[in-house]
This record gives C-alpha cells, structure tokens and sequence, in this order.
C-alpha cells in the first residue's frame, strides 16, 4: 500500500519564514542551518544517500523539538522535515513519519493559531490529502480541503497557499475552481529568499495552458 502519493508537494511547501521571526524563537541559528541542509538533502540528493541523510535530519530536529517544545517556528520545521523523510521513504514504512510529522505540526498550530503564516496548515493539509484513509492511515480529504483553504485565508497572496489548495481543487474534480486558484498563485506575492515559490508559480502558468 503506497501513501496515495504522499507528499508530492511537500518539497516545497516549507514557508517557515526564518528571516523575520519573532524575538521568542529558540536556536535560530541552529534551526536556520538546519533547514539550509533540509533544502540541500530535498533539492540535490538522491537514493541511498537521500534517505541517510533525511534520517540524520530527522534525529537533529527531534532532538531541537525536545529542548525547545513550545516553539512553532521549531515544531512547524519537524512537521515538514518529516513529511518530507515520509515521501522519500514510501510505502507504509513511510506512515508511521507522517503521523509523527501531523502530531507536530497539529501542535504548532495549538502554540501558533496562524500556522506559521499558513506554512504549517499547508503541510498538514498536504498530509491529510495525500495518506491513506481509515484503516491504515488518517488521509481525510474533507480535512486536508480545510486546511489548505485555511492557508489561503492566512495568507491569500501566497504563491505556495494559492498552488496547493488549486492542486486539491483539481484531485477533488472541481475544475473551475482550480483554475482560479491557480491563477492567484501566478498573480501571487513570492517570499524573499524562497527560490520554490518562483517555481510554483511556473507550475501554475504551465498547468493553466494545459488545462484551459
């Protein structure tokens, strides 16, 4: 049983927004370094290597998440290492990432009802809509529509928000409503240093011509 390609999106869904968090936020040098190597493992490895490489990343997030588990910035930061270790990994091995990467990220969201600038709602949203439903998983599209719109209601110029929910839209057969959220993720607002959002909104131009 595979996790109804899991995770597809999360490759670049991490809208932490490192480079204006609040004062409170513990480690930020040790969470920003982290996440530069996260984005490398993402980007540039493959096989074997890959999935070392997201397993030593998951043991260092896991060890920030226990000294610093009250912080959002850090516990949205596991959610979307993990989920990422879960679609590399595949398979029901995969499942078990996924729930610990929801748990984290649900908990973000009790500490921080924004969700990280709907970052943390994106990912949750993602990982709903992509595991599989009762009785192996908790995939629950209802769920994962909520909140992935939710992320667009945070953040209704996003680039990512706009993407994911118009990606949802069209899993779910609702054609035109996919096509208008796309086009609100090509007339979307890019965040300073996130490379992945100029490439979604590539994504989306491209869809809409192949979807008129």
């Amino acid at each position: 049983m595979r996790m109804r390609r899991v995770l597809i999106a999360v490759a670049v869904t991490v809208t932490l927004g490192l480079a204006s968090a609040s004062p409170v936020l513990a480690a930020p040098d040790a969470l920003f370094a982290l996440m530069q190597r996260w984005e490398n493992v993402e980007y540039r490895m493959q096989g074997d290597a890959r999935l070392q490489a997201f397993e030593s990343l998951s043991h260092e997030i896991d060890s920030l998440a226990q000294t610093h588990g009250s912080d959002s910035h850090v516990l949205t930061a596991k959610g979307v290492v993990l989920a990422s270790y879960a679609r590399a990994k595949g398979g029901l091995g995969a499942l078990d990432l996924a729930k610990r990467a929801r748990a984290a990220l649900e908990r973000a969201i009790e500490i921080d009802p924004a969700g990280e600038s709907g970052a943390a709602y994106v990912t949750l949203g993602a990982l709903y809509q992509h595991a599989p439903g009762w009785p192996i998983g908790f995939g629950d599209d209802e769920k994962a529509g909520q909140l992935l719109k939710k992320a667009v209601d945070i953040r209704p110029d996003g680039i990512d928000t706009n993407f994911y929910y118009a990606q949802y839209l069209e899993d779910q057969g609702e054609h035109a409503a996919a096509r208008q959220y796309a086009r609100l993720a090509v007339d979307g607002r890019p965040r300073e240093g996130k490379a992945s959002d100029e490439a979604l909104r590539r994504q989306a131009e491209a869809w809409l011509v192949n979807h008129p």
